[in-house]
């Protein structure tokens, strides 16, 4: 029998979206909209369809209209978590939701981005191969070269294991990180800073031999810039003939 699928998932809504300007001057970026839905519903939607039962969303960036934009969902249920006064990364968003996220591992699901699924459901996919025992963190990865909106040299290299390594500098790196994974909420429990990065606890788990990657069967959509928008609708097209 397969593990089960975390039925918690930090997702993470509070960000400026500057590299998304003009559209985030009075728009949300996780509510931009491609294919007819928010980009934070393509999200919730996966979560949704893998019987996650809490997404904690966190706000911070003209919040109202992501609060009121989700004030109808029902699956999965949604648990504000308020960083108005301060956005706090998304390291510090977690450890901010820590009361909420509870002590067993939690999904977390960026809003900048979506996948056309492929035969199996990579979410589920990515909980089968979760092993406490080994993993620290496990990510699931998209291959750089295919994946729709890709503008950066990659995030990862991956062993046949499964084990990632992070890109190194002046390197092209196979593999980009969907923004999607499993986590261990001790490893957050021990941190002072109230503002923080998440990338840092990736690095420190793979320096540990800890940081894992599934990678991902279908098509991954980055929409990080105006143009992506256009370029994913196009994917999406492409996914329907």
């Amino acid at each position: 029998m397969s593990p089960p699928v975390p039925k918690t998932a930090m997702v993470f809504a509070a960000g400026l979206g500057m590299r998304m300007r003009p559209i985030t001057e009075t728009l949300p970026k996780p509510l931009i909209k491609v294919g007819g839905r928010a980009l934070i519903d393509h999200a919730l939607d996966r979560l949704a369809e893998n019987g996650v039962e809490r997404a904690i969303v966190n706000v911070h960036w003209l919040a109202d209209q992501i609060e009121a934009h989700l004030a109808g969902r029902r699956s999965p249920k949604i648990l504000i978590s308020d960083e108005r006064a301060t956005l706090l990364d998304q390291g510090g968003g977690i450890k901010r939701a820590a009361p909420m996220i509870g002590d067993d591992p939690f999904l977390i699901c960026n809003t900048d981005a979506f996948w056309i699924e492929g035969p199996r459901s990579n979410i589920a996919r990515l909980a089968s191969a979760f092993d406490p025992e080994a993993m620290d963190i496990l990510l699931l990865v998209a291959a750089s070269a295919g994946a729709v909106g890709v503008d950066w040299p990659g995030d990862f290299t991956m062993a046949h294991d499964g084990r990632l390594e992070p890109r190194e500098p002046r390197h092209v790196a196979p593999f980009v990180h969907t923004g999607v994974g499993i986590v261990k909420p001790e490893l957050f429990a021990s941190e002072p800073a109230e503002v923080f990065r998440l990338a840092p606890f990736f690095h420190a788990a793979a320096a540990k031999g800890r940081l894992y990657g599934v990678r991902l069967d279908g098509l991954w959509v980055h929409v990080g810039r105006p143009e992506s928008i256009a370029q994913a609708e196009r994917a999406i097209d492409r996914s329907t003939l």
